[in-house]
């Protein structure tokens, strides 16, 4: 197993930890450790998608590995954030439901990207990553740093937090559904029948 795989592999161990922690209210501050450790492991997909380029490490095992330690992590923090009442519904109810609401279509999306790259994968169509798949990413990663924080801060300066991390997860959303609408569209002609 080579460096980059390596990485993404401590990735995908740093889940657990994290989950642990964002639960585990006898520690002082636990949401911001959690929060730091979300952004440790945020931060080495960056560190082993340039090794495995800047080095030609690129393998089929990394190709899986990687997507999967992305998707897992964030999802895992959407959903875990739900089960905080000061984080979501710090601004009333309605925002709690907005949010779930909002984590379900984030979910959705990343099940019919998947689904559509592994149509494209099986009729040996590879389909390039865009730039606002990423900008998707970092928006969604800052929303659940800055989030996380906002529940171990109190008074006004937790609310102020919390509503900045709010307004970073609507641009996270908007750019989450426009992503997956561009991916298709632009790469529709995977989803049209070849007569055989």
């Amino acid at each position: 197993m080579n460096l980059p795989n390596k990485i993404s592999l401590a990735r995908i161990c740093m889940i657990p930890v994290f989950v642990l922690f964002f639960f585990l209210e006898a520690v002082p501050f636990n949401q911001v450790i959690a929060a730091v450790i979300f952004a440790a492991a945020a931060l080495t997909d960056l560190l082993d998608g340039h090794i495995a380029r800047s080095r030609g490490l690129v393998t089929n095992l990394g190709k899986f590995l990687d997507p999967i330690a992305d998707k897992v992590l964030v999802m895992t923090a959407f959903v875990l954030m739900l089960t905080a009442d000061d984080i979501f519904g710090l601004l009333g109810g309605w925002c709690y439901i907005a949010g779930a609401v909002c984590i379900c279509v984030i979910l959705a999306r990343e099940l019919i990207i998947s689904a559509f790259r592994q149509i494209a994968a099986a009729s040996g169509v590879v389909l390039a990553a865009e730039k606002l798949g990423k900008y998707k990413t970092t928006f969604q990663d800052l929303s659940v740093f800055v989030l996380l924080l906002s529940a171990d801060i109190s008074g006004r300066a937790g609310q102020v937090v919390n509503i900045v991390g709010l307004v970073l997860f609507a641009v996270a959303v908007v750019l989450t559904v426009w992503s997956g609408i561009s991916y298709v569209v632009r790469n529709r002609q995977v989803l049209k029948d070849t007569e055989h």
